[in-house]
């Protein structure tokens, strides 16, 4: 217990909420705690009963059972190694940053969720965050199962199959493919390589509470020369490879 005490803790903060959140709600609602009704996004809850909880545990709950628990494990385990990529990696030090692109991917996927009359939103938030590291670390060399290797630009369409595959459907990943990218063309391509206004910034108060670190780089207020900051991601990768399938297996527990 005590290796897994410390495997937790050393997990980065924000990730570490999030990685929690995400395995305590559906255990919640699993155990029968409280009822799944009460966890997933129904709009007229949600907007005339003012059930305002509702974004937020739809984004943690996932019904986890015979026919979903893979999907389930897989995606949690995206979360999780994707996620503390982009916390120690592009967002090292800066987490009033990380927690901004999270709030605006969450706030996105939550009004289409809305409008699509969508109840489970896990996992459009976790693709986003993996469509955002693989944009950031297009170039690095991943690995797939069965020694499969492709640039990490074309990862989260591939995930996107492999999950229709297991799950039967796309709606879920592509939406979060699509807010990821719309989060990097706003904060990144737009600025950067098109020279255009910057769009999104980080607001102040969330410095206030989350201050940098370690004398942090600049916030995204105003943005770096073109591919500046991709340029130091692939740098930070020191060409690396990143071996997707490490660690999860079919068959494993």
């Amino acid at each position: 217990m005590s290796d897994i005490g410390d495997w937790f803790k050393n997990i980065p903060f924000i990730t570490r909420y999030w990685f929690a959140g995400s395995i305590l709600v559906p255990l919640i609602g699993k155990l029968g705690l409280i009822s799944p009704v009460y966890l997933v996004l129904w709009p007229d809850a949600f907007i005339y009963k003012f059930q305002i909880w509702r974004p937020i545990s739809s984004t943690l709950y996932f019904p986890v059972g015979p026919g979903t628990g893979f999907l389930y494990l897989v995606n949690l385990y995206f979360l999780y190694q994707y996620s503390t990529r982009l916390e120690t990696g592009a967002f090292d030090g800066r987490p009033a940053d990380y927690i901004f692109m999270l709030l605006f991917n969450w706030i996105c996927i939550v009004i289409t969720g809305l409008i699509m009359d969508m109840q489970l939103l896990m996992i459009p938030l976790i693709m986003s965050v993996l469509y955002v590291w693989a944009q950031l670390n297009r170039d690095t060399i991943v690995s797939f199962w069965f020694g499969t290797r492709f640039k990490a630009c074309y990862l989260p369409w591939v995930i996107l199959g492999f999950n229709y595959i297991i799950g039967g459907s796309i709606v879920n990943e592509l939406i979060g493919n699509l807010v990821g990218h719309l989060y990097f063309f706003l904060m990144f391509k737009y600025p950067m390589d098109l020279g255009g206004r910057t769009l999104l910034s980080t607001p102040q108060f969330l410095y206030r509470f989350f201050p940098r670190r370690r004398g942090g780089v600049s916030g995204f207020g105003a943005p770096p020369p073109s591919r500046g900051h991709a340029a130091d991601e692939q740098a930070g990768a020191r060409g690396g490879r990143h071996n997707w399938g490490q660690g999860f297996r079919l068959g494993d527990d």
